[in-house]
């Protein structure tokens, strides 16, 4: 790893600290200096979706452990489950298509109504 990045709360001796102690580049990611409406700030979506990866472990969608170094070894194999999935999957992962609607597809047979009921619903 050679490169960090940190939001920027992160900004003041941490610079500094990851540079001296860690050896590392640290870059703080900050959002545009005209902010109107919802931007999607560079990077910080790396950092969410493995939150959310880490998050579908049970164990991990709670603050069960009662120290750091527990806290540690579980998020440790959380990853782990997730890298070895990957490497046993043998070929990148896709994303699934778009799926269809019943009003899209025209060859399935909608159930009959009555005339009454047929106005109110909505396919």
């Amino acid at each position: 790893m050679q490169k960090i990045w940190a939001d920027q709360s992160f900004g003041g001796r941490l610079v500094e600290w990851s540079r001296t102690i860690l050896g590392r580049e640290l870059e703080i990611v900050r959002k545009a200096p005209d902010p109107r409406g919802f931007q999607v700030q560079p990077k910080r979506w790396a950092i969410e979706r493995t939150f959310s990866w880490l998050t579908d472990h049970r164990r991990l969608a709670r603050d069960y452990e009662t120290g750091p170094a527990r806290s540690e070894t579980m998020i440790r194999w959380a990853m782990i489950g997730i890298m070895v999935r990957r490497l046993a999957r043998g070929r990148p992962a896709t994303r699934p298509g778009r799926r269809l609607l019943l009003r899209d597809v025209p060859w399935i047979r909608r159930p009959s109504l009555p005339r009454e009921r047929a106005a109110s619903v909505r396919y």
